[in-house]
């Protein structure tokens, strides 16, 4: 089940004019790209079989490559209902329907939170359509089923409600009174976390850097616009370099024993001979 959605995934993605790169025994399993829009994406049947230790990897390297992070999946426990947006870990989930309505800029607006699925009303939006429908505040608590009062807290506040009452009042004004959560907008703060010899190296040569347990790559850096993506070991991994070339990265081995061909590499006392940045980047961007 979860490699046919996969495929959907990614054929839809292709056909909406990504670029999308598949990723085998990794915190995420598609990586795609549109001019600036980048997409970390887990797939999982249940979401519930997913760890905080690779939603936690997911949101890091989101962040050092200016990606969005996200979960599609059919169920957690039961099945995920189309246009309802759930969070796993805090990050975004949703089903396949609702990601396709999201790509084509039609986000939802109902979610699923302890107090069950909830909206949230704009209220100058609410205000806006009611005085332009002609309703007034006591015709529209009749229809809705609360108060005036009520009607008129909804108006001056952003208030978040029960679906049911959401209902009553998208069939009267529909979308445009909710707020839409655009799930493409989240900004991850970049952070250093060392914990080998090579990561500490970087953030010492003024990078930003971490290593990684559940990625296509052992550390990942950025200094500005430069990011460089590491492996450690004599054996790379095959879509290394392809990987690298979507996110206009460069990528750097630190080698044991054996020299990779065709790959920019170095050993572990080559690497941490460097003393400046852009002594790095200058070796990288000359090979």
């Amino acid at each position: 089940m979860k490699n046919i959605l996969i495929e959907k995934i990614g054929t839809f993605l292709l056909k909406e004019s990504f670029t999308a790169k598949r990723l085998t025994r990794s915190c995420f399993d598609l990586l795609a790209r549109k001019q600036e829009k980048i997409l970390l994406i887990k797939v999982l049947e249940d979401v519930n079989s997913i760890s905080k230790q690779y939603v936690d990897e997911m949101n890091m390297v989101s962040a050092y490559i200016g990606a969005v992070p996200l979960i599609i999946a059919d169920k957690a426990g039961q099945n995920l209902e189309d246009n309802v947006l759930y969070t796993r870990f805090n990050l975004y989930t949703l089903n396949f329907p609702t990601f396709v309505n999201s790509i084509k800029n039609k986000f939802p607006f109902i979610k699923r939170t302890q107090a069950g699925l909830t909206a949230s009303i704009v209220g100058n939006k609410l205000r806006k359509k009611r005085e332009e429908l002609g309703y007034s505040l006591n015709s529209l608590s009749k229809k809705v089923g609360v108060t005036n009062r009520m009607i008129a807290k909804y108006e001056n506040e952003n208030s978040e409600i029960t679906i049911n009452k959401a209902m009553k009042i998208h069939e009267i004004f529909g979308n445009e009174v909710f707020y839409e959560m655009n799930i493409f907008s989240r900004n991850n703060r970049i952070e250093s976390k060392y914990h080998s010899d090579f990561s500490k190296k970087y953030i010492d040569l003024g990078f930003e850097a971490a290593d990684t347990n559940k990625s296509p790559f052992d550390i990942i850096a950025r200094k500005d616009n430069e990011l460089i993506l590491t492996e450690v070991g004599d054996k790379t991994r095959p879509d290394f370099s392809s990987l690298s070339k979507l996110l206009d990265a460069d990528n750097l081995v630190i080698f044991k024993n054996k020299k990779p061909k065709n790959i920019p590499a170095v050993t572990k006392e080559e690497f941490l001979e460097f003393e400046k940045a852009n002594q790095l980047i200058k070796f990288l961007k000359e090979f």
